[in-house]
């Protein structure tokens, strides 16, 4: 299998060392001609700043996208048309209706489309998920998000939904597998040409709830979540994978391996390729996502809750 790493920003760097690692990278593309020749004779490989040339002199298989978001439907497109199976870096497009175009493209081609919402690979996210398909501390009823940070300085083309809060988005519907009714959400901007801070409400069926707090105003950096459980609460951390669960007669933190989500990531995005594993993340859940990332902007723009009918 020959993979091409699109963009090598913040996470494009990430993705290609990882590619490199697992022996499948071929080439880099990268509109700045000096990145990519750097990452190419980095990783001993092939070199583009144009995703013309690269499709015109390179052989391979599959590409994965790590450009600014407002460029992910037209590079995708083009790509998903010459027959290649392709990764996109969240959000998998800015409208939805794009990634609903994509979705039709790529079934008609029959490839592999899918999208970076990372953290269904976190182990902070994995033991709780299995904890809530069990019911080991009883029915999910709640979820609490806080990502916070300083403001990233590469991010220009969205705002604080779009790149930080549509995680938690997806993780909250990955944890109780299903997709949320109403969206209420506040949001405003201090540094940032668009929102910097956000709080969202999801409401789902039978009164269950997640509240997801995103900010990059805060100096340090936040990435925790609870689960509310009917017999227990799990909190969990994305950064240190840590887990602590509280129930009325005791405290425990569950054993669990460490391990590198992004490398996770990739291996079910080539493993699916490959008809060895199912996909994780499919491009139908990232459209969702994308849908309620809308529809909690609207809802801070009208100050009035949005309600949903997602599939």
């Amino acid at each position: 299998m020959k993979v091409v790493q699109i963009g090598t920003g913040g996470w494009g760097k990430n993705h290609a060392r990882i590619l490199s690692q697992l022996g499948v990278l071929c080439a880099i593309c990268d509109i700045d001609k000096e990145k990519s020749e750097e990452f190419g004779k980095k990783y001993s490989v092939n070199s583009y700043d144009s995703i013309d040339s690269l499709l015109n002199s390179e052989e391979f298989d599959v590409a994965f996208v790590c450009t600014p978001t407002s460029t992910h439907s037209s590079i995708a497109s083009q790509l998903i048309q010459s027959h290649k199976h392709v990764f996109v870096e969240k959000p998998l497009t800015y409208l939805s209706e794009e990634g609903e175009d994509l979705l039709e493209l790529a079934n008609k081609n029959k490839i592999i489309l899918s999208c970076g919402y990372i953290e269904r690979f976190n182990p902070a996210v994995g033991v709780v998920k299995d904890f809530v398909k069990s019911k080991k501390y009883g029915e999910l009823v709640m979820l609490e998000f806080h990502r916070e940070n300083r403001m990233p300085l590469h991010i220009k083309d969205v705002g604080i939904i779009y790149d930080t809060s549509v995680h938690d988005i997806d993780t909250a519907m990955w944890l109780f597998d299903e997709t949320p009714e109403v969206i209420f959400a506040k949001a405003g901007k201090i540094k940032h040409e668009h929102e910097d801070f956000a709080s969202i409400m999801l409401g789902f069926k039978d009164n269950k709830v997640a509240i997801i707090s995103s900010n990059w105003i805060t100096p340090t950096k936040v990435r925790r979540f609870d689960a509310v459980c009917t017999d227990g609460i799990i909190s969990s951390d994305f950064l240190t994978q840590e887990i602590i669960v509280e129930t009325k007669d005791s405290t425990e933190k569950p054993k669990h391996e460490k391990q590198e989500p992004l490398l996770l990531e990739i291996q079910n995005f080539l493993g699916a390729i490959d008809g060895k594993n199912e996909l994780i993340v499919k491009p139908e859940h990232a459209v969702n996502v994308t849908k309620i990332a809308e529809a909690a902007l609207l809802s801070s723009q009208k100050g009035t809750p949005i309600y949903l009918d997602l599939k």
